[in-house]
């Protein structure tokens, strides 16, 4: 059951927050076990996995009607200091403990449309430009990828060559059989994708963009469709990427997440390699072919 869900909508055409709120804490609950957090089991045999609602609101300190409310996705009254009890009853990251807040308390922007297009500062495509031998990109809302440097475009392929709604790196992944064999660890690839996108929902579960990209893709992604019944969540960072280019061969890069002041909502990506490594020779490799590297990338994907 759970690699069939569909995506649920609110009347908006974006996603049901509630919907998304229950669900959420139901999975968070399912990934417990009582001697995980200190709760005798007797041994009795249990209808669903992980801890029940009982044991959870125990462990939290509310009364099992309230929490059962909230697991409902009535999270209309709900206090702060609450969440904060549940999110520590359920072990939650600091990423799970902000999205749950997004959720059941969710801030009241000023209206602006979240469907229009994300626009790059002059001065940071600037920046990009003058990234020498790193591969840097700027992404937004729904992993989509806003701009890039040429180090970018030898690495992971010609964007430009794309119409704009398909340089989203959700689409790539899933969607485009190349990126698959581009990243050697494509399963945790696609992982942080859907985490990052179950991140977007929980700030914009009214964005109708958000929404059918989302049903696009778990109507023709299997794995899309697994990975999203996850709920798991988790926000851009750092860490270490092995890629397989069809010039260099494979390459391991660390990437850095550095989000934008005046827009928490891009972040420049930056891929480095360790310096005097045979990846760094093959980024200074890339670098020196130019065009002939963009236009390898992964296979030079066409629209």
């Amino acid at each position: 059951m759970d690699e069939q869900p569909a995506p649920l909508h609110g009347p908006g055409g974006g996603l049901d927050r509630r919907a998304e709120l229950s669900e959420f804490l139901r999975t968070r609950r399912a990934r417990l076990k009582p001697e995980d957090v200190g709760l005798p089991d007797y041994g009795r045999t249990r209808r669903v996995p992980g801890l029940r609602r009982e044991e959870l609101a125990q462990l939290a300190g509310v009364s099992v009607a309230y929490y059962t409310r909230l697991e409902q996705g009535n999270g209309r009254n709900v206090s702060a200091e609450v969440l904060d009890s549940i999110a520590r009853a359920l072990r939650l990251t600091d990423a799970e403990h902000a999205h749950l807040t997004h959720l059941a308390k969710p801030k009241q922007h000023k209206k602006k449309p979240v469907a229009r297009t994300q626009q790059v500062r002059a001065a940071l495509r600037q920046l990009l430009d003058t990234i020498d031998g790193v591969p840097a990109y700027i992404t937004g809302r729904r992993t989509d990828i806003l701009a890039w440097n040429s180090m970018a475009a030898a690495l992971f392929g010609d964007w430009a060559e794309l119409p704009a709604p398909e340089r989203n790196w959700a689409r790539l992944v899933f969607l485009r059989p190349e990126y698959r064999e581009l990243f050697v660890e494509w399963d945790q690839k696609a992982s942080d994708i859907v985490s990052y996108l179950r991140m977007d929902a929980g700030c914009h579960p009214d964005d109708p963009r958000l929404s059918s990209l989302v049903g696009e893709l778990s109507v023709k992604s299997e794995e899309f469709r697994r990975l999203w019944a996850t709920h798991d969540v988790k926000e851009k960072s750092h860490g270490l990427k092995r890629v397989r280019h069809p010039l260099v061969g494979d390459v391991t890069l660390h990437f850095e997440s550095f989000r934008m002041m005046d827009d928490p909502e891009q972040s420049l990506i930056t891929y480095h390699a360790e310096p005097g490594s045979p990846s760094a020779e093959a980024l200074r490799l890339l670098a020196s072919w130019g065009a002939d590297a963009t236009r390898a990338g992964t296979g030079s994907p066409t629209p």
